[in-house]
């Protein structure tokens, strides 16, 4: 047991130190009936798998004093570029952080007050109603449009991409 530096010890007694176990356990391997050999499934509306992703709604939620959603709800803006910032987060398997919120809101022109017209008319098209429940398979199409070299970029780069590739950022 540890005990203080400042604690006496006998002289006789032995000093105990660290020595590995005379046993070591076989590795661990997925041979319980519900374990997934293959790794997690992937498909249409099946999203991207990654850790607390809950906290990503948390970080969305900071950025709606900053949005600039025109005709769109909030509610949109925000569902629509969450899935945009999984994606990302999942593509990299650590848990969402702002700058995948960051991306997401920039290349949409959601941080912007005056967006290209024809971006604020594709923005609409594809996220009107995306912020209700039901409309789960729309918010994937939106994540899904998005280029994976997009998501490999750094907030500093999509910004500096935007609003002139607007397009190419978003895979519209």
């Amino acid at each position: 047991m540890a005990a203080p530096k400042h604690a006496p010890t006998p002289v006789l007694d032995d000093v105990r130190s660290y020595a590995s176990p005379d046993f070591v356990p076989t590795p661990w391997t997925p041979d319980r009936p519900g374990d997934l050999e293959a790794g997690q499934p992937s498909g249409e509306r099946l999203g991207y798998q990654g850790p607390d992703q809950g906290y990503g709604l948390t970080l969305a939620n900071r950025f709606r004093s900053r949005l600039h959603t025109g005709e769109l709800s909030a509610d949109d803006a925000v569902r629509g570029c969450l899935n945009i910032a999984l994606r990302r987060a999942s593509l990299f398997g650590r848990a969402p952080v702002v700058h995948d919120l960051t991306i997401a809101f920039t290349m949409w022109g959601f941080l912007n007050a005056n967006p290209p017209a024809d971006l604020v008319a594709r923005r609409v098209e594809l996220f009107e109603g995306v912020g209700h429940v039901h409309h789960y398979k729309e918010g994937r199409l939106i994540a899904d449009l998005v280029p994976e070299s997009t998501l490999r970029s750094t907030p500093a780069q999509v910004a500096a991409a935007y609003p002139g590739s607007w397009r190419l950022l978003t895979g519209a």
